[in-house]
């Protein structure tokens, strides 16, 4: 009997909105469902909307007079679609501007010169500015112009191209900055990707910003010392940390969730005691520790800082170590296993995520910055790299990433074809944020630290800690403490092995 997974939530792994089906008798010559909306009647018959649009996007070599063209027309005996001509459909699919065949978007325009008019329109005419004239080629040129159509039908989306066309916001990173928003993102990574604004850190802005918002309001006596903690401590280290090339999402999420729990210690501090940060007695602190969650030991490395700097000396918070350490039984984890494998509670990217922390124990926060190049499928089968050596990929998960590599998502719009990442974001250039991943897999039920500290349990049980961290890149610290908490260290590894015939 297949082990089922505690807590599963299936979700809708269909994209876009579900097909209707008429109530009339009226079937599709292709699909056979009832046509909500007739879309073409061609020589085979009538079409729905569906069907039409999968013909007039299908591009190849004709089966039937060996041209390269648009294949619209039914399949031929060996299941391949043949050209206009040949399936004596008497449209003529030329762009009346262009001339590329290709379905008609808008009268007798492709899509392509219907999105270039919009584009136009709304820039106010033809834009001058070459970061603008590059921008209308990238969208223009993209796989899919009729979802850059979609998009832009967005109030807002129409409000920052207008602007940007009149020039009331400069097409600059500082421009942009004015106007923050998920549309302005989108739009920035686009052009950055496609070489039209210089790269930049996407966390360490935003983390200045936030800085700000946060300080704004408060008393003078939490004001001063959280904004030299903010500013001088962890503004300075990450900002060099953005200087070197490394990233800073990990910094600025550990550094706000520090200046956060500083700023609510320190006002409840201020209001029920009316003491300040330099004033600030042992006490006070191990009250505050001992009635509240653990995230209040963040605190730590604010009196840390205090003491360097002898704003206050008297204080000292020893590190937290974590009482219990979260694991999945083995059962649970293979149940995981099986329904990411052959289930279909989520779609294909997240799947091959879940397994790739359910099988290799690796983090979905380095998961997420995979290449594609990890994978190396040969003769012999297919192995991933993800330390000092590769290690073979099991059937069927290997089917499952040849899947998943043959149909990356978010390549179809501006992003263009080429992403260098594993899982692409909707965002230009960038891969998926960890944090979009971890929602989607807790969403269905899996304790994700519990997922990763069961699956390196059962490897360090199988193979030498040291082999385990340079083949899965943990340190070997890391690889013989888990050893050591599944009483399996190496030197009884060892002996198994030597007492073995």
């Amino acid at each position: 009997m297949d082990p089922e997974p505690v807590g599963l939530s299936p979700r809708s792994t269909v994209r876009g909105r579900p097909r209707t089906t008429s109530t009339r008798n009226d079937p599709c010559a292709r699909c056979g469902r009832n046509i909500p909306r007739l879309a073409a009647t061609w020589p085979e018959g009538r079409l729905c909307n569906v069907c039409h649009f999968d013909a007039i996007h299908t591009r190849g070599t004709c089966p039937e007079c060996l041209q390269e063209r648009l294949l619209p027309g039914p399949a031929n005996a060996d299941g391949h679609p043949i050209c206009s001509t040949c399936a004596a459909i008497p449209d003529d699919f030329h762009c009346e501007r262009c001339d590329v065949e290709a379905g008609h978007y808008r009268g007798r325009l492709c899509a392509r010169c219907a999105l270039h008019d919009d584009l136009h329109g709304l820039l106010g005419g033809e834009p001058t500015d070459p970061v603008l004239v590059g921008l209308i080629d990238a969208l223009c040129d993209s796989d899919r112009p009729e979802s850059i159509i979609a998009w832009k039908r967005s109030a807002k989306v129409q409000t920052l191209l207008r602007e940007l066309g009149e020039g009331t916001i400069p097409v600059t990173h500082e421009g942009l900055d004015t106007v923050p928003g998920k549309t302005t993102e989108h739009l920035r990574a686009l052009l950055q990707y496609h070489g039209l604004l210089p790269q930049r850190d996407p966390y360490l802005p935003r983390f200045e910003q936030w800085i700000t918002a946060k300080l704004d309001g408060l008393p003078d006596e939490v004001r001063q010392p959280v904004q030299h903690f903010a500013t001088w401590h962890h503004l300075r280290r990450i900002r060099a940390k953005s200087a070197s090339g490394a990233t800073t999402r990990g910094p600025v999420h550990s550094a706000k969730q520090e200046i956060t729990e500083t700023v609510k210690f320190l006002l409840w501090l201020h209001e029920t005691h009316q003491r300040t940060a330099a004033s600030c007695t042992q006490q006070d602190v191990e009250e505050w520790l001992a009635t509240g969650p653990t995230t209040r030991t963040a605190i730590r490395t604010f009196f840390v800082v205090a003491k360097k700097s002898h704003l206050n000396t008297a204080v000292t918070i020893q590190h937290r170590s974590a009482k219990t350490s979260p694991s999945l039984s083995q059962d649970q984890r293979l149940a995981w296993i099986h329904e990411l494998l052959t289930g279909t509670s989520e779609s294909l990217p997240y799947r091959v995520a879940g397994i790739l922390l359910l099988l290799y124990a690796q983090p979905l926060v380095k998961v997420v910055t995979f290449p594609t190049t990890i994978f190396d499928d040969g003769n012999t089968g297919m192995s991933i790299t993800l330390g000092a050596h590769p290690t073979d990929v099991p059937e069927p998960f290997a089917s499952l990433i040849r899947e998943h590599l043959a149909a990356l998502p978010n390549l179809r719009t501006g992003a263009g074809p080429e992403s260098p990442w594993l899982f692409p974001s909707t965002l230009a250039g960038r891969h998926l944020h960890p944090n979009t991943v971890m929602d989607r897999l807790r969403d269905l039920g899996i304790n994700l630290l519990g997922a990763r500290n069961r699956a390196i349990g059962e490897l360090v049980l199988e193979c030498p800690p040291s082999l385990v961290a340079e083949v899965l890149g943990y340190s070997t610290q890391v690889a013989f403490l888990h050893a050591s908490k599944a009483a399996e260290p190496w030197a009884r590894y060892a002996g198994r092995s030597v007492r073995s015939p």
